[in-house]
């Protein structure tokens, strides 16, 4: 049997959303992602990850769209495509300033959360 004091924090710690372990997952995938483009591209990327994660480059919305179930696993649910932009971004850090507000918000609606 789990003590009350541990049920309370384990349903308190399920309802929270993981922003930390989202915005760790959504970074390295795109900052693969935009090294490997870059690669094949032949175009030079600033060194360590955030330079590239700042730097100014193209990023898919299908290539996003792609990436994102990387971050269900933490979420416990699919995420729809709508959460990404169409057109795509100018950079990882934009993109992970777009998307972790629209993955919050389907968080809410699926755990039941505060919007």
């Amino acid at each position: 049997r789990v003590p009350l004091a541990d049920v309370r924090m384990i349903s308190t710690t399920s309802l929270q959303f993981p922003a930390t372990a989202i915005r760790s997952a959504l970074r390295t995938e795109l900052i693969e992602s935009v090294k490997s483009e870059a690669s094949i591209k032949g175009i030079s990327l600033p060194s360590g990850s955030a330079g590239v994660a700042q730097a100014a480059v193209d990023i898919d919305s299908l290539v996003v769209v792609s990436l994102l179930c990387t971050v269900e696993p933490h979420l416990g649910f699919e995420l729809p495509h709508c959460v990404v932009r169409t057109g795509g971004y100018g950079s990882v850090d934009a993109a992970i300033e777009h998307l972790l507000p629209r993955i919050e918000s389907e968080w809410n609606k699926h755990k039941g959360g505060a919007q």
